[in-house]
């Protein structure tokens, strides 16, 4: 990007962008002619992917800031209102505890009221799920809620969700992308003027408490909750977001006992206490598995910045705490329900879950072994949702779970994105279960593993930052593309599926093809002669490249122990062949 550019574009930003600390940013790298941290914000506009707008905050149209949020909010509405001609539209804005974000989302709510649409805002933090559950409870058109999720704190972002309250999902993600690119003017009243005029409401309480009804609903055995909630001991983590004041109240309304680390309790947009607020990554568990063990928990429960993501850590026979994978939460959710679903006699004539293609294949023998089928989409919990929204459509089969392995979970018809506060509600409930039966979650967890193979799942994630890294991982995917490996940690590549070219084709036999049905996305998967499934995919929200493998050892005479020895070994093999492609971090 040459510098001519570079400076238009960066005097054009400032000649639109009203909020003095962010045009400062900007104007203090002109004058200091930083064309390095320049052209880093300046190379792209930031694009909706997996998860909508997510990026650093800061000046420019490759940051997170006012102008870039109206933008985006410009362009949705002008697609809204193509989309649904003569409706008078409504949204709902919600916000989590990053930096900015109580001000993005008054300025996405301000840019729809001046666009004329009634907007529904959060006074203060929420989680997500419960902004999915607003625009389904208030029958609005679109919602937005102002989240990085899990990124580290320099990162914000904006998913956008349609009107069944899932996220956007193609081609309405591109169609506002294209009236995105094309505005000129952002129409916005001020705060004052939203509310004289009817367009801007807040809502709190009236969202609340329904929300919070609606997840004590789902759960199975409110008897045996009132009966034994007393013996069960959790500890719960926030870390510094939106899930306290939910998860509290829920799980304490049904007589839990559930103590806080009360210094990740309050929202802060530093996250002080962990290098990245996600309950994926063990450190972020340490202060909640030090509380536990103080307080002899049953369950360390941990929620990401806007309780979308959920995970959990157990403590096993020894009395150590064990961190439990998004693969092995969602094998143990799937099992719990399709049980609790056949024992009261309401299992569906037709039941299934959905998981993603990058999920372990643990669940789809769960699932048969019920009698149900397990449906795989692309990864993001949209696509979920979209399976979801077509199975009720359809009227068959009957949904009862989607998941995905990075530790989400939708246990309820009334939202349409993972819910970390439902899912803590239902692992206590199934905690209980289980302790009732005198068996941990550990303990069913090995008896999955004795029906249904032990199963061991990888990631492995490389970033590549700055104008050069998108064309460093398309070549590393046309690279796979081109000269696909014959083996990966010494087990031979059988077929391999490129979801961008929607075939699937075979190593050894060229003439061999199937179609892919999925929408196309830049994927591809090499299944091995194990079994074991391998994929590689650029990053939807961040500039990676992501590699996902999940193998099978089934249980012979050595038991669990030579069966998870074997797939360790697998995923050593295979993690040094995909090393050697993308280098170290």
């Amino acid at each position: 990007m040459d510098k001519n550019t570079i400076v238009a574009a960066a005097k054009e930003y400032i000649s639109r962008e009203k909020e003095p600390r962010f045009r400062d940013e900007v104007e203090k790298l002109l004058a200091g002619e930083d064309w390095k941290e320049l052209e880093d914000r300046f190379y792209r506009k930031l694009e909706f992917g997996t998860g909508g707008l997510r990026g650093v905050i800061g000046g420019g149209y490759n940051r997170m800031n006012p102008l870039v949020v109206k933008n985006a909010t410009q362009g949705l509405v002008t697609y809204l209102k193509k989309a649904f001609p003569n409706k008078a539209l409504s949204a709902a804005v919600a916000f989590d505890s990053r930096h900015y974000s109580p001000e993005f989302a008054e300025a996405t709510a301000l840019t729809f009221a001046g666009n004329g649409i009634k907007t529904y805002l959060f006074s203060s933090l929420r989680p997500t799920p419960e902004l999915s559950f607003a625009i389904r409870q208030l029958a609005c058109d679109t919602g937005v809620v102002v989240t990085a999720s899990h990124n580290p704190k320099q990162y914000n972002g904006y998913k956008a969700y349609w009107n069944d309250g899932s996220q956007v999902i193609p081609p309405h993600d591109t169609g506002i992308i294209d009236e995105v690119n094309a505005v000129t003017d952002i129409h916005e009243l001020s705060r004052a003027e939203a509310l004289a005029k009817g367009l801007l409401e807040i809502i709190d309480k009236s969202i609340d408490e329904p929300y919070q009804a609606m997840v004590r609903s789902r759960l199975f055995r409110p008897e045996l909750i009132r009966a034994k909630a007393a013996e069960v001991k959790i500890v719960y983590t926030p870390l510094h977001g939106t899930g306290a004041f939910h998860v509290e109240a829920v799980l304490g309304s049904l007589g839990l006992n559930v103590i806080t680390v009360p210094e990740q309790r309050d929202g802060n947009g530093d996250f002080p206490t962990v290098a990245f607020p996600n309950p994926e990554e063990a450190p972020a568990l340490d202060l909640a598995i030090k509380l536990g063990r103080e307080k002899r928990a049953d369950v360390v429960m941990a929620t990401d910045p806007d309780a979308d993501r959920f995970g959990i850590a157990v403590p096993n026979k020894a009395g150590d705490f064990v961190l439990v994978t998004g693969n092995q939460l969602g094998s143990l959710l799937a099992d719990y329900i399709f049980l609790s679903l056949k024992e009261t006699g309401k299992l569906p004539a037709r039941p299934a879950m959905v998981n993603t293609i990058v999920t372990t294949g643990m669940h789809k023998r769960i699932a048969a072994s019920y009698g149900a089928e397990c449906i795989e989409c692309l990864t993001g919990f949209k696509w979920i949702a979209d399976v979801w929204r077509k199975s009720e459509a359809a009227g068959t089969p009957t949904v009862v779970l989607g998941t995905e392995e990075s530790y989400g979970y939708l246990v309820e018809t009334e939202v349409r994105d993972k819910d970390g506060v439902s899912a803590a509600a239902m692992t206590a409930e199934m905690t209980l279960y289980w302790r009732s039966k005198g068996k941990s979650l550990l303990d069913r967890l090995d008896e999955l593993y004795l029906r249904n193979g032990y199963w061991q799942e990888m990631g492995i994630s490389k970033y590549f930052p700055g104008p050069e890294g998108p064309s460093v991982m398309e070549g590393i995917m046309e690279e796979y593309r081109k000269n696909p490996p014959a083996v990966l940690g010494n087990i031979a590549v059988e077929k391999i599926r490129d979801i961008r070219e929607s075939v699937c084709w075979y190593l050894r036999d060229a003439a061999r093809t199937e179609a892919v049905d999925l929408p196309k996305s830049d994927v591809l998967q090499f299944f091995l002669a194990d079994g074991t499934v391998v994929s590689a995919r650029p990053s939807g929200t961040e500039p990676k490249i992501k590699f996902y493998a999940s193998c099978c050892s089934e249980v012979g005479d050595g038991g669990l122990a030579e069966a998870k020895a074997e797939a360790g070994r697998k995923l050593d093999a295979i993690r040094k062949d995909i090393r050697a492609v993308i280098g170290d971090d």
